[in-house]
């Protein structure tokens, strides 16, 4: 095009986006992504327009931070969902030109409310939370106005409430397939193994289990629950014995909340002289490393962390772009595992 031709329109066009917007990024106008801006700028030192022209293109705005921060209370080893769907997460934004920086958010800054020390607000372009279930700490991240996405939330997260986006594998259809199996192979009394207020996955594998006990008709017997706080899980082995020790009766199946609580109620039932699945069936949910080393090997829930992880990154990418854009509450499908820790199921 010649120089003193181009229009705002002809710059639209090019970025695929309103004559408004770009009128906007030209004039200064409050309320765009930066990102945004700086695209219709470059493009307009690139079609020479107007005043425009004058700026040679290796002179553009200086780009964002291109920085994403995640934040979490502990960072995933090897054997959790959360390892791989990092992985999946920093390669896609990686890709988009960001760099990741990862911020260990510790007991004492959850109780006083405060940010970690490396932490530099101003310096971030978006934020992800991942194994962070402190409800007034997560209010305190999403008041910072930056684009925030959370992989799994506090159970106590009310959505119309909440000023986020949230990214969940699927909890509650999974454990109601596997909960209506058991019960469809003549299991009649099952208890649920998990702080169901852990957190919202938690909350709603044990909604999934709730649902398939009222579609069978079952009463919930809490006798044959271990629904004890979260961090009692992780306390000594001769814990989680004792509160098998005090049930009057064992269940006929346990629907566990994770792969970790069920290796380790199934290690406990051994060592007390139980047969897996003949005395009684155990399930997990994860389908981590332990699932196939485990004896019997365990059935449990595939999640697919790595396009969790890609999904996560597309979602915060997409609210950096369009900030104003409806918060979205996402659940990627997940896939129920039959191992030998239950009997094989008519399919």
């Amino acid at each position: 095009m010649a120089r003193g031709k181009v229009t705002i329109q002809d710059i639209a066009d090019a970025l695929g986006i309103s004559r408004n917007t770009a009128s906007k990024a030209l004039n200064g106008t409050e309320g765009l992504p930066e990102e945004t801006r700086n695209k219709v700028i470059k493009k307009a030192i690139e079609l020479k327009y107007k005043q425009f022209s004058l700026i040679e293109p290796e002179n553009v705005l200086p780009k964002s931070s291109r920085n994403i921060a995640l934040l979490t209370e502990n960072l995933p080893n090897t054997s959790h969902f959360g390892s791989t769907l990092i992985s999946g997460l920093e390669k896609h934004i990686s890709a988009e030109g960001y760099n990741l920086s990862i911020h260990i958010i510790r007991e004492i800054e959850q109780k006083s409310l405060t940010l970690p020390n490396n932490f530099d607000v101003d310096n971030v372009d978006g934020i992800i939370c991942i194994e962070l279930f402190n409800l007034e700490y997560s209010r305190l991240i999403t008041g910072l106005g930056v684009p925030t996405i959370f992989i799994d939330c506090s159970a106590h997260v009310c959505y119309p409430e909440f000023q986020a986006d949230i990214l969940l594998m699927e909890n509650e259809h999974s454990t109601y397939h596997l909960t209506k199996k058991l019960i469809d192979g003549g299991y009649t009394t099952l208890g649920f193994i998990g702080d169901y207020n852990h957190c919202m996955s938690f909350n709603e594998r044990w909604a999934g289990f709730n649902r398939a006990l009222t579609a069978a008709g079952i009463p919930l017997q809490a006798e044959h629950c271990i629904l004890d706080d979260d961090r009692l899980f992780f306390a000594t082995p001769e814990w989680a014995a004792g509160k098998l020790q005090a049930m009057p009766k064992l269940p006929s199946a346990f629907i566990c909340a994770n792969d970790y609580i069920a290796v380790n109620m199934m290690k406990t039932l051994k060592q007390s002289g139980y047969s897996i699945p003949g005395d009684i069936a155990v399930c997990g949910f994860d389908d981590g490393p332990e699932a196939c080393i485990i004896e019997p090997h365990l059935t449990t829930v595939h999640i697919y962390s790595s396009e969790m992880g890609i999904k996560a990154a597309e979602m915060l990418l997409s609210r950096i772009e369009s900030p104003q854009q409806p918060y979205q509450v996402t659940h990627i499908s997940t896939r129920p595992v039959i191992r030998e820790s239950t009997p094989e199921f008519k399919q």
